[in-house]
């Protein structure tokens, strides 16, 4: 039997036998989905520009991006910057002697007068500011300068990434290395050389000189997210349109409540006659009358008044910005309470999740910078500092450059942040080591800190407690202060000892 072309509309479509993803479907729901085949640095070589300078503008003028940009560097690198902790040893215990002696050198070439050739900021400033950097930018440019004016041979440039030219590509011929995006690589995808800008930075293509610097001298930092990426991405990307539109949404509320509040009107007549009501009349000769407060008139016959009232601000404005605001912090990668600064309406239990979560990426973001900058930092300097002879021992004798395999082993310790529960947290840290499952050199280091660092100040307030003959309560560190020897009480005249 035939079905009428009217009736075969109504009827289910027909089920193909190989099954398809619905979301690789075209139809009249997802024909105006936006696609894209060509690669990541296609798309950067379009956008970069584009995307870097709305976001500088975005962390410059937004409160949202600037929260956020405060965020990153006090999440990641913090008021202290990253801890080394030296992990020299013979093979069965550690070296002490190597090690302090390791650490106190690189907090001296930390200093700004070291590590910066410039001379403006410590190794920790500049910690702060590359990550900022890579946040708003998407990547960050550090010079490595080898014979640097210091005692270690060794210092840093911190370069603005602008002057790595995203407008200077050249295609890979024989003999010749292609370019993309001002970096340099070789048929393997590697990075020899950096096509730097040469001051004054600018835009105009007239003019324009370059010069080649060696990969080996240049750090760049970018979180890679497709595989043969050339060049990062400014981490805001995914939120940088919603806080445009937020920003708009919210100027428009709050001129509208502005004008709400003014509580304006205007006045009409059959005639259209405005004799006898205007003050005076505007730049564009449109007459008005202005009005006190608490003052009432009386209108002219044939006169009316027309009053104007804006409904702002509306009620469901706030649930408007705060659901704008979790979009936001979604991109951000950021919890929605700490991004927005509102702690309305949540309780512990969601303050904890949110913040437990946003401190895991916070961490992801620390092992990538540790290993991205830190590591190669570190590995430059102890080369260096071995061959100037800078690092020293008590007795005032050089570490060998001979040993320099054995003296590079260590770590960096990043930032980490206060129990969310100090009581339970610690409770649950303590039978954690009671039972086997973790070590107090575990714990802290999830708190950040050295645990040799913990015990040796421990042991200076024991010795400090014992040398002022001080007794705390409780069984703290000086429980196992000896006490005073006890002296037979002072008897009465009488024999009768006092009481």
């Amino acid at each position: 039997m035939r079905v009428p072309h009217w009736l075969s509309r109504l009827l289910p479509a027909k089920q193909h036998s190989k099954r398809r993803f619905d979301a690789a479907q075209y139809n009249r729901l997802t024909h105006s989905w936006a696609e894209s085949d060509r690669s990541i640095n296609t798309e950067l070589r379009a956008d970069l520009d584009a995307l870097r300078r709305r976001s500088r503008d975005l962390a410059k003028n937004e409160p949202l991006a600037q929260k956020y940009m405060e965020m990153v560097t006090t999440n990641v690198v913090g008021s202290n910057g990253f801890t080394l902790q030296a992990r020299v040893s013979d093979g069965k215990a550690q070296d002490g002697l190597a090690n302090t002696a390791i650490e106190i050198a690189w907090l001296d070439w930390s200093r700004a007068t070291n590590c910066d050739v410039s001379g403006r900021m410590s190794f920790p400033d500049m910690t702060r500011t590359i990550i900022r950097g890579v946040a708003r930018d998407g990547e960050a440019l550090v010079r490595i300068r080898e014979g640097a004016k210091n005692k270690y041979g060794y210092a840093l440039q911190f370069l603005d990434i602008e002057r790595l030219d995203t407008t200077l590509n050249r295609e890979q011929t024989p003999g010749v290395n292609q370019i993309i995006m001002g970096v340099e690589m070789d048929g393997d995808g590697r990075p020899v050389a950096y096509w730097l800008l040469t001051a004054p930075l600018g835009r105009d293509p007239v003019g324009k000189k370059h010069a080649r610097i060696p990969a080996g001298e240049i750090i760049h930092l970018f979180i890679t997210d497709d595989p043969e990426q050339v060049r990062g991405i400014p981490w805001m990307h995914a939120s940088m349109i919603r806080i445009h539109h937020l920003k708009g949404f919210q100027e428009a509320a709050i001129i509208a409540a502005r004008v709400g509040a003014s509580k304006m009107g205007f006045f009409t007549s059959k005639d259209g006659s405005t004799s006898g009501l205007q003050d005076g009349e505007d730049e564009a000769g449109i007459p008005f009358t202005e009005a006190e407060p608490g003052q009432f008139g009386m209108l002219p016959e044939g006169y009316g008044f027309e009053s104007f009232n804006p409904d702002y601000p509306h009620a469901n404005y706030e649930s408007f910005v705060k659901g704008a605001k979790r979009d936001i912090g979604s991109g951000f990668g950021a919890a929605y309470h700490s991004l927005a600064n509102d702690l309305e309406g949540v309780n512990f239990s969601s303050i904890r999740s949110g913040t437990l979560e946003e401190r895991d990426n916070w961490m992801l973001i620390q092992r990538w910078l540790a290993g991205a900058l830190l590591e190669t930092v570190y590995a430059g300097w102890m080369d260096n500092a071995l061959l100037s002879g800078a690092i020293l021992l008590p007795n005032g004798s050089a570490l060998p450059a001979a040993k320099r395999q054995k003296f590079m082993a260590h770590e960096f310790q990043g930032r980490r942040w206060q129990w969310v529960d100090p009581l339970k947290d610690i409770n649950a840290s303590v039978i954690a080591i009671e039972n086997g499952l973790a070590s107090p050199y575990t714990i802290a280091s999830q708190q950040g800190l050295d645990a040799e660092d913990v015990l040796d100040d421990i042991a200076r307030f024991q010795a400090a407690i014992k040398a002022r003959g001080i007794k705390l309560g409780g069984n703290g560190p000086a429980a196992n202060v000896p006490a005073e020897p006890e002296t037979e009480p002072t008897k009465k005249k009488s024999g009768t000892p006092l009481p």
